[in-house]
């Protein structure tokens, strides 16, 4: 018998890498029988072997031999049962990963009894004790629309996020009154984001996702536009949000912002992001203007102790001998809203007094603020954003570059704006 497998695959010892495009009964009984690890792994993949061989097959000594049944879509569904307790996880995977794909494509005329167990199959790899395995298997089903909903109820409330998570975020079986009982329950913040992420969230269960108070979901709830989102809850989020400054993007930047919202807004977020707010919202000018002013007033009315104005000067001097101070650390500094360290930047690198480039700044001047710029050596294309970001230039003051990058007024006249701030 020995002789025969040795015969089908040649005379070398090397494991053979691929077996004959037909195979007898004989073929596959002298594989059963005598056949090497890679060789039974070979004959498990195959979708023409009988059923009777890739049951035997199920039962095999080596995990890799097992996988391939759990792979194998031809694999009868008695092997599959009986693979749903496998000691080896990653074969119950692999089975999961197939039966999710099964069945949607199980034909309309398959027996009762086929499906049922099926499906068996399905619940009891819900069911099974290690999150990887349920993991798989919800990747697998997050947006079918055909698996039964209770095991899709079931993955919903896992307790292990990397389970529930991506059917709460796409399952379409998912209702509001599911949705809303999930997050009743006390879902963990990592589902509470998957909610929030859905490809509608409806109004109601937008209010319950922002009483949980939980920062990361309700930042993406703010970061979803098509989440509906009542006024009265964005008011709610808004209170919550001026001590929460992870909120502080996500609401500037919610799409389709009132005016009155707006305004509350810019009440607190950093002044580059109420740029890029009214920036998105296109505004009509007097409008931008109004709300342009009251962050203007906030800033003026803002004052830094001389403690912490020292230890900023001092911050500001070390970033300069090491030769920190490039336009890409202006550009970030005023991202992160450092209003006050830019200022003593600025003021080292132009050589002119603190309270004179405060002046500046406030000045809604976008020609003093790009002489600024310039006197402290910065590109034209950071003086622009000092001016729209840090200085809230009006728009109809704006200067902007000449061939995308060069200062487009002379240096004289440059020099001269500084000098009405210096005399």
């Amino acid at each position: 018998m020995f002789k025969k497998v040795r015969a089908l695959f040649g005379k070398n010892d090397a494991m053979p890498k691929a077996l004959p495009s037909r195979l007898t009964e004989d073929d596959e009984q002298n594989i059963l029988e005598n056949g090497d690890e890679r060789t039974r792994e070979l004959l498990a993949a195959r979708e023409d072997a009988r059923p009777e061989v890739l049951y035997y097959l199920a039962d095999d000594t080596s995990p890799a031999v097992r996988r391939q049944i759990a792979q194998n879509p031809a694999t009868p569904i008695q092997a599959d049962e009986k693979l749903t307790d496998d000691e080896d996880a990653d074969v119950r995977g692999e089975l999961a990963r197939k039966i999710s794909r099964i069945i949607p494509g199980l034909p309309k005329g398959e027996t009762t009894a086929l499906r049922e167990k099926t499906i068996g199959v399905l619940q009891r790899l819900a069911e099974d004790q290690l999150p990887k395995v349920r993991a798989i298997l919800a990747e697998e089903i997050k947006s079918s629309n055909i698996v039964p909903k209770p095991i899709v109820d079931r993955l919903a409330r896992d307790l292990e996020d990397l389970v529930c998570a991506p059917i709460l975020q796409y399952s379409p079986l998912l209702n509001d009154d599911d949705l809303r009982e999930i997050i009743a329950a006390g879902a963990s913040s990592r589902a509470l984001e998957a909610i929030a992420t859905r490809d509608a969230v409806s109004e109601a269960v937008a209010d319950d996702l922002a009483a949980s108070l939980d920062i990361p979901a309700i930042a993406a709830l703010l970061t979803n536009s098509n989440a509906q989102i009542r006024e009265s809850t964005l008011d709610q989020i808004i209170d919550q949000a001026q001590s929460v400054e992870d909120l502080h993007r996500p609401l500037a930047l919610r799409p389709q912002l009132s005016i009155r919202a707006m305004k509350r807004i810019a009440g607190f977020v950093a002044s580059a992001l109420v740029h890029s707010m009214l920036e998105q919202a296109k505004l009509e000018e007097e409008q931008a203007e109004d709300i342009l002013e009251r962050v203007r007033e906030r800033i003026a009315d803002e004052r830094v102790g001389e403690d912490e104005e020292q230890v900023l000067a001092e911050q500001a001097r070390h970033y300069q001998e090491r030769g920190m101070l490039t336009d890409d650390f202006f550009v970030q500094q005023v991202e992160e809203n450092r209003r006050e360290l830019v200022i003593q930047c600025l003021a080292l690198l132009s050589d002119l007094p603190v309270q004179v480039v405060r002046n500046i700044l406030r000045s809604k001047s976008g020609r003093a603020v790009t002489a600024l710029a310039w006197k402290a050596g910065l590109t034209m294309r950071t003086a622009y954003q000092l001016q729209t970001r840090l200085a809230l230039v009006p728009t109809a003051q704006l200067l902007s570059a000449k061939d995308g990058s060069d200062y487009p007024i002379p240096y004289v006249e440059l020099d001269w704006h500084l000098s009405y701030f210096t005399e």
